[in-house]
C-alpha cells in the first residue's frame, strides 16, 4: 500500500515537472515573438517611402512649413523656342486669353516656381484705345515671358480724356507707378503693337539701356538709322534714374525716342542690342491715332533737350490718378497728364 502511494506521488510531481516546463517555454515563446514583431515592424517602417516625392536633383525633401531653397534660374532658359510665327488673323477675348495662361496671378503678375527669376521686371505699356492690339500683345508676350523664366508685371498706362497724346510722359506714370507696387529691378517699355519674332530676344535688363526691338519688319529688319531707339527699350531702376527718365514735353507723335537716346548717350552709357537674327520684331499695321498726330513743335523740344534734361523728365512729372483697374492678365492704371501748352 505504502508502496502504491510513493508512486502515484512520483508520477504528480513528474507530471508537474513536465506542466511547469511547458509553460515556461510558452512564456519564452511568446515574448521572442513580440520582440520579433516589432522588429519586423520598425525594419517595414524604415524601408517604405514617405508621402512627399523624392527629387530627381537629389536633392532633400523640404516640407512646406519650411523654408523651400531654390536655384537660380539659368541665364538662358531651357524652354526658349527661338523663331516664332506672328500673325494676326485671330483674336481671342480676354476670358479665352485668361483661360490660355492659367499660371498668371491676378493683375498681370507671374513667378517661375521652379527656380529664383534672376530679375523682377516691369513691363510698362503706353495706352489709349488699343483694345485690339492689347489682346494681340497678351496672346502672344505672356506665354513668352514665361518662358523667359522673369518675374514679371504688366502695367497698362492708360492716358484719360481725347486730348493730345503723350507716350513719353505715360512711360513715366508707369515707372512711377509700377515702383510703388513692387520693387523692380528692371522696366522694360513697349508700344502695344510690336511683337517680338524670336523668344530669345530676352525681355531683361543689362549693363547698358537695351533696345529690343532693333529689327523691325517696318523698316526691313534693321536699324533705320544709328541712333533709333524706339518700340520696345529697357532700363534697369539705376540706367532711367540716371537718364532722369523720359521727357514730359513730347506732344503728339514723333521725336521723343530721339531724345531718349540722346539722353543715354550723354549719361556715359551705350546702347545695348541683340543680334538683328534675334531681335526681329513685328508691328501690327494701324492708322494713326487720333489725338497722336504729327506735332512739329517736337523738334523745337528736341533741339533745347541738352540743356534741359536735367529738369526735364522723372523728377519733374506731374499727373492725376483716375483710376486702377486690375484683371486677371494686367493692371490698368488711367491718369490724367493735363495737356501741351498752348
Amino acid at each position: 500500500m505504502l508502496r502504491e502511494m510513493r508512486w502515484k506521488v512520483s508520477v504528480v510531481l513528474l507530471l508537474s515537472c513536465l506542466l511547469l516546463c511547458l509553460w515556461l517555454n510558452n512564456s519564452s515563446l511568446s515574448q521572442w515573438r513580440t520582440q520579433q514583431h516589432w522588429h519586423w515592424k520598425e525594419s517595414k517602417a524604415t524601408a517604405e517611402p514617405t508621402d512627399a516625392p523624392t527629387p530627381s536633383n537629389g536633392t532633400a525633401v523640404i516640407k512646406s512649413s519650411e523654408a523651400t531653397h531654390l536655384e537660380k534660374c539659368p541665364s538662358v532658359p531651357p524652354e526658349l523656342a527661338g523663331p516664332l510665327r506672328i500673325v494676326f488673323d485671330q483674336e481671342q477675348s480676354l476670358e479665352e486669353l485668361a483661360t490660355l495662361n492659367p499660371y498668371v496671378e491676378f493683375g498681370g503678375h507671374y513667378k517661375p516656381q521652379n527656380c529664383v527669376p534672376l530679375q523682377r521686371i516691369a513691363i510698362i505699356i503706353p495706352f489709349r484705345n488699343r483694345d485690339h492690339h492689347l489682346r494681340h500683345w497678351l496672346y502672344y508676350l505672356h506665354p513668352i515671358l514665361r518662358r523667359q523664366q522673369g518675374e514679371y508685371g504688366i502695367y497698362v498706362i492708360e492716358q484719360a480724356g481725347e486730348g493730345t497724346f503723350n507716350r513719353a510722359k505715360l512711360l513715366n506714370v508707369g515707372f512711377v507707378e509700377a515702383s510703388k507696387e513692387k520693387d523692380y529691378d528692371c522696366f522694360i517699355f513697349s508700344d502695344v503693337d510690336i511683337i517680338p519674332e524670336n523668344d530669345r530676344n530676352l525681355y531683361r535688363c543689362s549693363q547698358n539701356p537695351r533696345h529690343l526691338a532693333c529689327a523691325m519688319d517696318k523698316f526691313g529688319f534693321k536699324l533705320p538709322y544709328t541712333g533709333y531707339f524706339g518700340g520696345v527699350v529697357a532700363f534697369t531702376k539705376e540706367q532711367y534714374l540716371k537718364i532722369n527718365g523720359f521727357s514730359n514735353n513730347y506732344w503728339g507723335w514723333g521725336t521723343e525716342d530721339d531724345d531718349t537716346y540722346q539722353r543715354v548717350t550723354m549719361s556715359g552709357m551705350s546702347v545695348d542690342r541683340p543680334d538683328r537674327s534675334i531681335g526681329r520684331t513685328k508691328m501690327i499695321r494701324h492708322q494713326r491715332d487720333k489725338g497722336n498726330e504729327v506735332n512739329e513743335k517736337n523738334y523745337a523740344v528736341y533741339n533745347r533737350m541738352k540743356f534741359t534734361r536735367k529738369q526735364d523728365g522723372y523728377i519733374s512729372l506731374k499727373y492725376s490718378l483716375v483710376k486702377t483697374e486690375k484683371s486677371q492678365l494686367f493692371t490698368k492704371i488711367t491718369v490724367d497728364i493735363g495737356k501741351p501748352p498752348s
